[in-house]
Parts: structure tokens; C-alpha cells; sequence
């Protein structure tokens, strides 16, 4: 009976412990924060802008009220530039493809827009269909039947 109470009581402490450096952490968030010089908290961002060529490594600005900042951004270079880097979309499978015009369709849904971005909540897009069958089994080289 008497383990059993000192087993509670340190598993007690053990989360009190851990609670409190819970807390601890996020109040250096919190700071860490504040240390930016800002107390301004309607930021308007603009689109990420890339250093060289379209895609990589870049910046964006924002302004709020007399403050304005620049932080780093990246825009993969496989993104859909139709829609934007800070669109989001949920695409569904692609459609079969259509003989009269050779490529396929799907649409996606807006899940997310990053940085108050301005995106359309459907987009559509195509892409040509495959000229290949791709077949499910491939045989390897060399283990055939003889």
C-alpha cells in the first residue's frame, strides 16, 4: 500500500515537472514574438517573390499600418502556376480521357490560402493523356522461363 502511494506521488510530481516546463516553453514562444518589434497584428502579405527565375528560394513583403517586413519564402518549382504557391487544393482522381480532345480532367477544392492570397475555391486542370498502356507486371530481365 505504502509503494503504491509513493508510485502516485512521484508520477504526481513527474507531471506537475513536466507541466511546468510546458508552460515555460510557450511563454519563450510569446517572447520570442514580441522581440520581432511588432505589436501589429492585421499583417497583409503579398505573393512570394523568387530571388532568380520562377521558382526556389525567395522573399515576401508585408505591411501593417506604418510597419512593413520581409520575410524568406520558397515556392517549389513543381507548383501550378495558374493557381499560386499559397493556394491550396484538394484534387480529386483524374477523369478518363476524352477522345475529342486527347487529355484528361480533375478539379480541386481550395483548402487552404497561405498569407490572406486571393484563390479561386475550384480549379480545373488537364493534362494529356498517356500514349503508353502501363501495364500492372513487369517481367524481369533474365528470369524467364526457358
Amino acid at each position: 500500500m505504502k509503494g503504491r502511494m509513493q508510485v502516485r506521488g512521484l508520477l504526481l510530481l513527474l507531471a506537475l515537472i513536466l507541466l511546468a516546463a510546458t508552460a515555460e516553453a510557450g511563454k519563450n514562444k510569446k517572447e520570442k514574438a514580441k522581440k520581432d518589434g511588432s505589436e501589429c497584428e492585421d499583417w497583409r502579405w503579398g505573393p512570394c517573390v523568387p530571388n532568380s527565375k520562377d521558382c526556389g528560394l525567395g522573399y515576401r513583403e508585408g505591411t501593417c499600418k506604418d510597419e512593413s517586413k520581409k520575410l524568406k519564402c520558397k515556392i517549389p518549382c513543381n507548383w501550378k502556376k495558374k493557381f499560386g504557391a499559397d493556394c491550396k487544393y484538394k484534387f480529386e482522381s483524374w477523369g478518363g480521357c476524352s477522345a475529342q480532345t486527347g487529355v484528361k480532367t480533375r478539379s480541386g477544392i481550395l483548402k487552404k490560402a497561405l498569407y490572406n492570397a486571393q484563390c479561386e475555391e475550384i480549379v480545373y486542370v488537364t493534362k494529356p493523356c498517356s500514349s503508353k498502356i502501363k501495364s500492372k507486371s513487369k517481367a524481369k530481365k533474365g528470369k524467364g522461363k526457358d
